[in-house]
Order: C-alpha cells, then sequence, then structure tokens
C-alpha cells in the first residue's frame, strides 16, 4: 500500500465548522478520521503511512519494554524455531531447568592441554602406560580438531554422543573413547569449567562376550612356526617366538611384556621366569613356570647370544607375519589355551598367564585337546643338539600336579 492512498482534505461539518480530514485503506478497511487542524490530521496520514509499509514488508509496530538489540535477538530466535513443534517458552524453560552456568568459562583447546600436562606427570611417575598415554594424546586430539572454538561448557549430550560415532566405530572403540572423555570431563567439572558432567547421560555400549574366540595356532602350526624360525636368519629370532609361545609372555613391541624382559630374570636351573611388576602389563610381578620344550629351545639358543628383540623389529617381523598369520596376541593365546588343555587348571593358567580366572574360562577353556597339547609341549629344536628331560616334579607348581588329574568346573 503507497503513500497516495492516505489523503488529507478539508472537510464542512453540518454545524459550518472546517475540519480535516484523513481517509484510505488499511489492512482492507476503510480509513475516515476527522481532525480539527491540518497538522493533526498530517501526522494521522504518517502513522497510517508507516503502518501500510509495515504490512506490506511483513513488520508490526507495537510498544514494548525490550530495548533494539533484544527486540532482534526475540526475532532471531522466532525465525530459528520455523517448522518446531514447541513453543519458544519451552526451550527457555528447559534451559533454565537444566543449565547452569560453569564457575568460569574455559577454552575446549586449553582444558585439554591442562589435562595432558596433568597425565603426563602421572605417566612420568609410572602411573599411566606409553599405549595409555599415546591414546589420550590422540583421542583428545580429535575432540579438539571435532569442536574448534568451543569451550568445555558447551559440550553437550547430543554433541558428544554424534563425536563418539564418528567413522562407526565398534562397540568396544566406542567404549574406550568414552572412557576418555569421562576422564577428561570429570576433571573438567573439578576445575569448575562445566557445572554439570554430561558423561552419565551418552550411552555405554554392552558388549556380550562369548566364550572359546580367542584365536590361537594349532599344534602342528607351532611345530611349523618353529621350525622355520630355526632356519630363518640364524635362528635369531628363536628366543622371541619361544618365550610368547611357550611361556604366553605378552608379545607386543615395542610396547608389550617381551620388550621389558631381561636375560637375568630367566633362570633355567630353577626352570622359572621372574617377570617384575615393571615389565607385567597388569602392574604385579608374577613367576612363570618353564616348561620342559622351552627349557630345551633356550638351551639350545641361550639368551647370551641370541638377543630377545632385534633392531627395527617391527618392520622385519612383518616379513612373514603374513605366511603364519601373526596376529597381535595368537602366540600368548595359543600358550594359555594349550596349558589349560594339559594341565587342566584355570587358576595356575591365570597366575601363569597374569589374567583373571574369570577371563581364561571364557576365552580359553576347551579350546585344545590333552592330546594335542601334548604334542604343543612337545615341540622342541630339531637343529642343534639339546636333551629334553621331563620336568622334575619339585620344578612344576602344586597346583598344576594336583589339578592334572581333575577337569574344573564348567
Amino acid at each position: 500500500m503507497n503513500n497516495a492512498e492516505f489523503i488529507v482534505s478539508r472537510f464542512e461539518n453540518r454545524n459550518g465548522k472546517t475540519s480535516w480530514r484523513v481517509s484510505g485503506r488499511l489492512y482492507g478497511e476503510r480509513i475516515r478520521k476527522n481532525f480539527k487542524t491540518r497538522e493533526e490530521a498530517s501526522a494521522e496520514r504518517a502513522t497510517l503511512e508507516i503502518k501500510a509499509l509495515q504490512a506490506s514488508s511483513g513488520l508490526r509496530s507495537i510498544v514494548t519494554a525490550l530495548t533494539e538489540a533484544q527486540v532482534r535477538e526475540a526475532e532471531s530466535l522466532f525465525q530459528r524455531m520455523g517448522g518446531k513443534s514447541r513453543p519458544l517458552s519451552f526451550y527457555v524453560d528447559f534451559a533454565l531447568a537444566n543449565y547452569r552456568e560453569p564457575e568460569r568459562q574455559k577454552s575446549l583447546a586449553d582444558a585439554i592441554i591442562e589435562y595432558v600436562t596433568a597425565k603426563e606427570h602421572e605417566f612420568a611417575q609410572d602411573q599411566i602406560s606409553i599405549p595409555q598415554m599415546s591414546r589420550i594424546r590422540w583421542d583428545l586430539k580429535r575432540l579438539c580438531e571435532y569442536f574448534v572454538g568451543k569451550t568445555v561448557a558447551e559440550l553437550t549430550v547430543s554433541a558428544l554422543i554424534a563425536f563418539l560415532e564418528v567413522g562407526c566405530p565398534g562397540m568396544k572403540t566406542y567404549n574406550n573413547r568414552r572412557g576418555i572423555l569421562s576422564t577428561f570431563l570429570k576433571f573438567a567439572f573439578h576445575r569448575g569449567w562445566i557445572a554439570e558432567n554430561p558423561i552419565p547421560k551418552v550411552p555405554h555400549h554392552r558388549i556380550r562376550r562369548k566364550r572359546g574366540v580367542a584365536q590361537t595356532f594349532t599344534a602342528a602350526q607351532a611345530r611349523v612356526l618353529m621350525a622355520h624360525m630355526e632356519t630363518y636368519d640364524g635362528g635369531r629370532w628363536v628366543p622371541y617366538f619361544a618365550l610368547c609361545l611357550f611361556a604366553g609372555i605378552r608379545p607386543g613391541v615395542p610396547h608389550g611384556e617381551i620388550t621389558k624382559l631381561k636375560p637375568d630374570a630367566v633362570n633355567l636351573d630353577e626352570c622359572v621366569i621372574h617377570l617384575s611388576a615393571e615389565a607385567s602389563k597388569v602392574r604385579e610381578p608374577r613367576k612363570i613356570t618353564i616348561q620342559p620344550n622351552l627349557l630345551a629351545w633356550l638351551r639350545a639358543y641361550p639368551l647370551e647370544k641370541y638377543p630377545i628383540i632385534l633392531g627395527i623389529f617391527k618392520k622385519r617381523r612383518q616379513r612373514f607375519a603374513k605366511k603364519f598369520g601373526l596376529t597381535h596376541d595368537v602366540l600368548r593365546h595359543t600358550f594359555i589355551s594349550m596349558f589349560v588343555a594339559k594341565f587342566r587348571s584355570i587358576g595356575e593358567a591365570a597366575i601363569q598367564a597374569g589374567n583373571s580366572e574369570s577371563i581364561i574360562r571364557r576365552h580359553y577353556l576347551d579350546l585344545k585337546s590333552t592330546t594335542e597339547a601334548e604334542d604343543f609341549f612337545s615341540i622342541i629344536p630339531q637343529h642343534r643338539h639339546t636333551s629334553f628331560a621331563v620336568m622334575p616334579p619339585e620344578a612344576i607348581p602344586i597346583s598344576v600336579v594336583g589339578a592334572a588329574q581333575t577337569r574344573p568346573a564348567a
């Protein structure tokens, strides 16, 4: 509606007095108003023209106590509410009921720096392993890159779930990422960077465990592997594979137990391997009984001459890892399953391997037969002269001797 539709004209009343009339149409309705003076009529026309302009542009003229900035923010919020099923007041009430202002704002990047510094202090005190420290750094770097420019207080439940599900990770990976987030947000909560820790509302996957799923070698595969190692590179790899396969020492390189095992910890006279708390993954010392066939391997390939770990280990290991199916823990899994099959003692297997009895029962029970286990523990060197004497009873743990005749309850 344009300005020409409102006109001011002189009007003679019946009583002979002159008035000034404003006439036109607004919102489809006819407007006729009389005023005593031309100035009052002109002011009304201007008001009507503004209303007409507002009507054509979707604007409204209202009386409000809000400032111009507050009006603009309200307009922006209503625009963002387009298509929502609930009114703006619902979301405001929800925020007032659930959000508490943190004691002080902290950028996510700065918070991660402080947290990692604290964890590095724990690492220096040998409270955190190298792989765990690396995992913390990696996951929090991903978190910082995902929420660029955000404060810790801006990490909502829905946003954290979206972050954890990036790349469609497996349930175990998801849970591991959630665990690192949990400790980080607990750290932030204790320092007042967030008023409430959102992690309890982030779902945790419950993983149903299955029995007997550990990947292992057969006795025949183990025999072929060790025969190859005797002829490969002058037998330099034999101690590593013998200790991991026939003693169940965790084989990871560069941070596994095998890399921390010192030659003087292997006592061939007492037939015992002393694994210190510093070398053990679970930070608990344990003694591993050297089985007769392992004793034969270590005498044929003494650690004084054949080091356990060779230079550029991982690169060299890849040359035959695919050929023999050397997954991360297959050597250790094979030892535990064969040990349980031969001695029928879950408790002793847990002690020897540094696991809990529940883990042994869940993953290793009844994977191998007694006959196959006997075959496995009879694998000895073929290319070097060595005796394969039966281990004297005093060298075998009492619990193994007692349990060898009975089967543990399933």
